[in-house]
């Protein structure tokens, strides 16, 4: 199968991040094709903003289940009822409880088929440098070994792609607001209740991205920011 150079598969979560990946390849004019994951995640209210989004720009977006994993990669704050969210900024240790073992090589892996599939030569998904520390699948390290292993997994290459590998947070912000992009249109909190919490290491490093670029998150807080 012809591997078509415009043609790009995005891990989309419909968090804040992966939202500013999707609309800045967009933007450069690639074929897009949405790859969003239910891994049983407690704030899978991120699907619902992952396919309106992928609706109003007519990116074809698929959402795949794979909760089944959770019998080998439990033990997440994100996947069990049991273990509570933590609170926090992310620099905390226990922020790690949010870690789902090994979940960007699932996801890649399964991005990787998928475009080989329909002729993709990429793969964009939206890891920073904010999450270096807590996350070791978002590391430069990972990345470069994953694209190591996609450029010879089959007989067309496929490169991972994480444009904003080394941009904090606010960086990513500043770049989608010159975008003109809303972020109300995403869903960052690890609590998939009706409003986000505001105390989780997401809200708070999401809330202090829109500050440090003297912005307001038009995303619906349970306590208004102060």
């Amino acid at each position: 199968m012809t591997v078509e150079s415009k043609k790009a598969v995005v891990i989309y979560s419909g968090g804040m991040d992966s939202f500013t990946v999707l609309h800045k390849a967009h933007e450069k004019g690639y074929e897009l094709y949405a790859l969003s994951f239910n891994y049983g995640q407690r704030h899978s209210k991120e699907l619902e903003y992952a396919a309106n989004v992928c609706n109003e720009l007519g990116i074809p977006h698929k959402v795949v289940d794979i909760t089944a994993i959770n019998d080998l990669v439990g033990g997440s704050a994100l996947t069990s009822d049991d273990i509570e969210v933590p609170e926090g900024h992310y620099e905390e240790d226990s922020m790690k409880a949010t870690v789902v073992p090994n979940r960007n090589m699932i996801l890649l892996s399964l991005a990787t088929g998928y475009a080989l599939s329909i002729g993709a030569g990429k793969v964009f998904y939206g890891a920073h440098s904010g999450d270096h520390t807590i996350y070791p699948d978002c590391r430069p390290e990972f990345v470069e070994a994953v694209n190591e292993v996609t450029r010879i997994c089959d007989w067309q290459p496929v490169t991972v792609e994480a444009p904003y590998l080394y941009a904090s947070k606010i960086e990513i912000l500043k770049d989608g607001l010159s975008m003109g992009l809303d972020y109300g249109q995403s869903w960052t909190c690890y609590n998939g209740r009706e409003k986000a919490c505001g105390k989780c290491g997401s809200c708070k490093e999401r809330l202090e991205a829109f500050q440090l670029n003297n912005a307001i998150d038009p995303l619906a807080y349970e306590k208004q920011p102060a």
